[in-house]
């Protein structure tokens, strides 16, 4: 994914204040930019990332948080390859702090023009454009104001870190501690053809005697070379290793959806994706496991995005729509 996290830096620290000897109480000497910068790097999990949504450079935001330690004696995150973990203490502060400064923040005025901070949502463009999408946009009436991006998951977490994103639907659960997620939602994944290549294999019905060897001579339509969602469908229900070439790629599952509809072959593609065209006909179900391979979608919230409130109804909507997908 290409991205250095410069948190463990070893750039001299260059604020010049002196230690107060205030010890590890929040005291009027303190600095408040000073502050403002630990919210940051304490919302955001990364010095990085922090002094990008302030608009410092990430010598800076070191500095600051190096002095703001020594005024008050206690370690406040501790440096990590990838980010910044907050120690117990700043736990502690940033509980006293976070009311007082957002309060200090919304007087102060972000968009003194009475125009929304634009919700900034990310995830897979089929799971955004079915599922997220169709249920949200009824709050652009409300006020919000959205913008979306797509992209694999490994690749948005990056970005979710580094502040470009507010929340993320993610196919895996992120490591470490500096993201909250929740479960979402469930997808399942199904095996389906045209019903030009049904009618030719004897459909559902052939397949449940013969399994998967009446596909044998029918093209496979994948969304990569190296079958990620087939290869796992066959390992999960056959308990066997697919051993086959794609016919197509598409790193687009509705595209993928479009072409087994045309008639180019079989894929598994997730149910929600497809529904439609299984109650239509269009597309015709092959086989039906007691125990279909399911993937679980998380809803990962960016540290320090709850300070603009449209970010919370996005949230809690996708959190109780998500319940019908």
């Amino acid at each position: 994914m290409g991205h250095r996290n410069a948190d463990t830096d070893t750039d001299t620290d260059t604020d010049t204040d002196a230690d107060t000897g205030a010890g590890a109480e929040v005291t009027p000497s303190l600095d408040l930019n000073q502050l403002r910068t630990f919210l940051a790097v304490y919302r955001s999990g990364s010095f990085t990332a922090a002094a990008r949504l302030l608009g410092l450079s990430q010598p800076t935001v070191t500095a600051q948080i190096r002095s703001l330690e020594r005024r008050l004696d206690r370690e406040l995150f501790e440096r990590l390859p990838r980010g910044a973990a907050p120690a117990p203490f700043a736990d502690e502060l940033a509980a006293r702090i976070v009311d007082p400064l957002d309060a200090l923040a919304e007087v102060a005025g972000h968009a003194d023009d009475g125009s929304a901070e634009p919700v900034h949502v990310a995830g897979p463009a089929e799971l955004l454009s079915h599922c997220v999408l169709p249920r949200i946009a009824p709050l652009v009436e409300k006020g919000v104001v959205l913008r979306v991006a797509t992209g694999l998951t490994d690749d948005l977490l990056e970005e979710l870190r580094a502040g470009r994103h507010d929340l993320l639907i993610a196919t895996a659960r992120p490591r470490g501690r500096t993201l909250a997620s929740v479960p979402l939602a469930d997808e399942e994944f199904v095996l389906v053809t045209s019903a030009v290549w049904a009618e030719r294999t004897g459909g559902a019905a052939r397949f449940a005697v013969d399994g998967p060897a009446v596909l044998h001579g029918v093209p496979l339509v994948a969304y990569a070379d190296d079958l990620p969602i087939v290869r796992r469908y066959w390992r999960h229900v056959f308990g066997r290793r697919l051993v086959c070439k794609p016919a197509v790629t598409m790193p687009d599952l509705r595209a993928v959806k479009a072409a087994v509809v045309g008639g180019a072959g079989f894929s598994v593609l997730p149910r929600y994706l497809c529904a439609d065209e299984l109650a239509s006909g269009a597309l015709v179900l092959l086989n039906d496991p007691d125990d279909p391979p399911i993937n679980t979608g998380y809803l990962v919230q960016r540290p320090g995005s709850s300070d603009n409130p449209h970010v919370a109804l996005v949230r809690d909507h996708l959190l109780e729509s998500a319940r019908g997908w």
